[in-house]
């Protein structure tokens, strides 16, 4: 499984969003009270960037900043229009408990994980 190390978290505060590469792949992290959430930084309408547009940290949705299409950062689901396709997005809950944010993919690349911590210290 290949590691990419985010950041360490007091960089990444609740309310803040770092969007970081591995290659060809965009992944914003975002911090919402503690709990960290990877998504895809495509929209899945057009596959432009995702995680440049505005986000609601209580609602847990972002907005993609050319069509305006909302996605859930806990599932990756499209709520609104003109995109109706999910991106891939995975959470990890209590982060603020470790001291660094990794991202994680699998070899396959069939998903991502957002972990703090140690390497294998992945959410159940």
């Amino acid at each position: 499984m290949a590691e990419l190390d985010v950041c360490p978290l007091d960089e990444l505060g609740p309310g803040s969003v770092k969007i970081v590469r591995a290659g060809e792949l965009a992944i914003g992290v975002y911090n919402v009270d503690g709990d960290l959430y990877a998504i895809e930084d495509r929209c899945s309408h057009d596959d432009g960037p995702l995680c440049e547009g505005d986000w609601d940290p209580e609602e847990r949705v972002v907005t993609c900043p050319r069509h305006g299409s909302n996605f859930d950062l806990r599932t990756g689901e499209a709520l609104t229009l003109p995109a109706y396709v999910p991106v891939e997005t995975r959470v990890h809950e209590r982060a603020a408990e470790r001291n660094r944010a990794v991202l994680s993919r699998q070899a396959d690349s069939s998903y991502l994980r957002a972990i703090g911590g140690a390497l294998g210290d992945a959410p159940g």
